[in-house]
Order: C-alpha cells, then sequence, then structure tokens
C-alpha cells in the first residue's frame, strides 16, 4: 500500500489507491461534490484501501478546467455541468476499469457525494433507458449516495432506472439545507417502488456535507462521527458479499 494514490488521465484524471498485492480487488468508484476534490475523498479512500478494496477517485474538474471558484460560482449554483453530462465520468471509468486486471468485475461500487450522487442516478436513468444491454452502467453491483442532489432538473424520480437495480445505499439528512431530505427520499421511494432494493439511512441531526471538515459553506456542520459511519458503509458495500444490504434506519 502507498500513501500516495496512482493517476491516471485518460484524458479524465482518475486517482487510483490500491492495496499490496496483484488483486483482483473489488472496486469503488468515488463522485466528489460540487465544489470538487476535497480532503474528504482521500481519507474514504484510505479507508478502502486499508479494507483491501481499490479506490478510484474521478475527478470530474480537472480536464474541464474547472476551478474551486469556478465550481462554487457554475457547478454548485446549477449553470454548469448537470448530473446527465457529468454521466460520461463514469461511464468512462467503468470502461477503463474493464482494462485493469486488478479489478474485479463482480464488485464495483460507485459511491457520489451531493452532485456525485445526481451524476451517478443520471448515469442509471440513462442507461435504464437504453434498450441495448451491456452497456458500462450495468457493471456496477452497488451504489452509495451520499446527501444526493435529486431536484430539478435530476432524472431518478421521473424515469426511474429501468431495468437497472444495484443494490443502492443512500444517506439523507434532516438537517440538509443545500438539497434538502423531500426530493431525496421521494426519488428513493421511486427506485424501491420499481424494485430496485433501497437501505436509507436518515441521519436526523446531520447538515449537508456532514464529512467535509473543509466546506466553506456556513449551512454545514462537520461530524467526524457520521462521517466514520459513511465509511464504514462504503467499506461494507465495496467489500461485502454480494446481496446483504446494510440495516434500514435513523442515526
Amino acid at each position: 500500500m502507498t500513501d500516495a494514490p496512482e493517476i491516471a488521465s485518460l484524458p479524465l484524471r482518475l486517482e487510483i489507491w490500491r492495496p499490496a498485492g496483484p488483486g483482483p480487488y473489488p472496486v469503488a468508484l468515488l463522485l466528489h461534490g460540487c465544489g470538487g476534490l476535497q480532503p474528504m475523498m482521500a481519507r474514504y479512500a484510505r479507508a478502502l484501501q486499508g479494507a483491501g478494496a481499490a479506490a478510484v477517485v474521478i475527478d470530474s474538474f480537472a480536464h474541464r478546467g474547472i476551478g474551486r471558484t469556478a465550481a462554487q460560482l457554475t457547478v454548485c449554483t446549477g449553470l454548469r455541468l448537470h448530473g446527465h453530462e457529468r454521466a460520461q465520468d463514469l461511464r468512462q471509468a467503468l470502461d477503463w476499469l474493464e482494462t485493469q486486471a486488478w479489478v474485479d468485475p463482480a464488485r464495483i461500487t460507485a459511491a457520489g457525494w451531493s452532485h456525485g450522487g445526481w451524476t451517478i442516478m443520471d448515469a442509471l436513468a440513462l442507461a435504464g433507458d437504453d434498450p441495448a444491454p451491456g452497456g458500462p452502467a450495468e457493471r456496477l453491483a452497488a451504489v452509495l449516495l451520499v446527501y444526493p442532489y435529486c431536484g430539478p432538473p435530476a432524472l431518478t424520480r421521473s424515469r426511474g432506472w429501468g431495468r437497472l437495480a444495484p443494490a443502492v445505499t443512500a444517506v439523507v439528512c434532516g438537517k440538509d439545507r443545500v438539497v434538502g431530505s423531500r426530493a431525496p427520499l421521494r426519488a428513493l421511494q421511486r427506485l424501491q417502488a420499481d424494485g430496485v432494493p433501497v437501505a436509507t439511512h436518515l441521519f436526523e441531526d446531520a447538515t449537508h456535507s456532514f464529512d467535509d471538515d473543509a466546506a466553506s459553506d456556513p449551512r454545514t456542520r462537520y461530524r467526524a462521527d457520521l462521517e466514520a459511519r459513511v465509511a464504514d458503509l462504503l467499506v461494507g458495500m465495496a467489500g461485502g458479499s454480494a446481496g446483504r444490504l446494510p440495516a434500514q434506519g435513523r442515526e
């Protein structure tokens, strides 16, 4: 193992954190929020690496030339790069994983925070509409959504995911003043009604970005204890047995 990630450019920039040994390992693709890469992404990646899974952090901004300030002014305000547009990053990363001998293709997870959750959900909604089977999104065994944006123009609540039904674990925050809790819960209920296995964790006292100790938004409050719970969920999904979901509940 190493304390520094490997870097791959596709030209999409990927940070790869792998355990020791040749693999194959379970892999989790991590998609950051609208503000770009934050230190929390490396912490989650190291947690996966330490548990024997690989983490691939997708940087959606480097190849687009979007800096921190531009991200906050344009992506976070909805002026640029909606979820369905960013979905191509997830598809490209999944295609790249298919070429890597260290990847266990049966155990690929995608995890997204806020805008990253929107991206994963839109990618699955678009793939579910595609009549041709075998697309990249169908390689996902599980999905973790952490305070995902599900308001307009997100696609899941109106479209669902068609024939796709990866195991979903979602974290929704009771004091989220950025994306709220109502829209995510309604989107998740739509998926459950369609037969998607969904485990929802309602963190009633948590704000948006509760796991981001570098957040600049005054509506957020960092909670190291809840970050640890999300890390446990992520590690369990990425390296756990297929078909076994965390218990649904309030935290």
